[in-house]
C-alpha cells in the first residue's frame, strides 16, 4: 500500500466512523476504498469489520447519555445481535469466496435502496403504523434484530439503517435513544464477527489499523457534530461510493 493509498484508507475510516454513528452505512465508504487499493473482496470485508470495531466503541461512548435506563433492552436485543453476527461471520467463511463476490453487489444494492428510501420509510411508518409499539418491541423486533445481525456479520453495509427502521417501527421511544441502541447493537455484531475472524480469516492488518484509527476519530465526530450534516449530501456520498463498489465487483 502506497503512502497516498494509506491516507485514503485512513480518511475512509474517518468517514465510515462518522456515518456509522449518525445512521449507519459506513462500510459503503471503506469497502470500495479497500477494493480500490487491491484487497480481495473477502479480505477487504474481514479487515473492514475488524477496523470498524474501535469506531463503534467511540460512537457508543459518544451516545452514553442516551443509553441511560436501557440496560434491560440492550441485554435482550444484544443477545440477538451477538448470535446473529456470529452466524453471519460463519457463513462468510463457510460459503465459497465466489459466492461472496456474487452476493455482495446485491446486498450493496439493497443497502443503497434503504439509504435512499430511509426518510420516506420513516415518515410512512410514523403515520401508518398498524402494530402497537412497546418499550421492548416484542418477538418481532427480536427476530428482526437477529436477522440484521446475520446480515451484519456477513457483510454489514447499512445494518444501522435496517436497525433504525426496525426499532423506529416497533419501539416506543425517542429517536436519539433508539440511535444509541443501534450503535450498541452494531458494535456487538461487528465485535463478535471480528473476534471470530481473528482465528479463521486472513486479515490485512495495515488496512485494519488504518480504518481503526480513522473510525475512532469519526465516531467522536459523528456523536458530536455528525447530526448537523445535511442529510441529502450524506446520502448522496453513500450512494456514490456504493455504486462505485458495485461497479468494481461486477467488472
Amino acid at each position: 500500500m502506497s503512502p497516498w493509498e494509506a491516507v485514503g484508507v485512513f480518511a475512509a475510516g474517518i468517514g465510515a466512523g462518522t456515518i456509522n454513528t449518525v445512521v449507519g452505512s459506513g462500510t459503503l465508504i471503506t469497502f470500495p476504498v479497500l477494493l480500490a487499493v487491491g484487497l480481495p473482496p473477502v479480505t477487504a470485508n474481514v479487515s473492514n469489520t475488524l477496523g470498524l470495531v474501535p469506531g463503534s466503541v467511540s460512537g457508543v461512548l459518544g451516545y452514553r447519555e442516551e443509553l441511560r435506563g436501557q440496560r434491560s433492552r440492550l441485554i435482550r436485543l444484544g443477545s440477538a445481535s451477538l448470535s446473529g453476527g456470529l452466524l453471519g461471520a460463519i457463513l462468510l467463511m463457510v460459503l465459497p469466496a465466489g459466492a461472496f463476490k456474487a452476493i455482495v453487489p446485491v446486498l450493496i444494492g439493497i443497502a443503497l435502496l434503504m439509504v435512499v428510501l430511509q426518510p420516506r420509510l420513516a415518515k410512512y411508518l410514523a403515520t401508518h403504523r398498524s402494530t402497537p409499539v412497546t418499550a421492548e418491541g416484542g418477538v418481532a423486533l427480536l427476530i428482526g434484530v437477529f436477522g440484521t445481525g446475520v446480515y451484519g456479520g456477513y457483510f454489514g453495509a447499512a445494518q444501522g439503517v435496517l436497525l433504525l427502521g426496525l426499532m423506529g417501527l416497533l419501539l416506543d421511544d425517542e429517536l436519539q435513544r433508539i440511535n444509541a441502541t443501534k450503535n450498541v447493537l452494531a458494535l456487538l455484531v461487528n465485535g463478535v464477527a471480528a473476534v471470530f475472524f481473528l482465528f479463521v480469516a486472513h486479515i490485512d492488518w495495515t488496512a485494519a489499523l488504518l480504518i481503526a484509527a480513522g473510525s475512532v476519530i469519526g465516531g467522536q465526530l459523528g456523536s458530536r457534530i455528525g447530526r448537523r450534516l445535511p442529510p441529502t449530501a450524506l446520502r448522496a456520498l453513500i450512494v456514490a461510493v456504493g455504486i462505485a463498489a458495485m461497479v468494481k465487483l461486477l467488472l
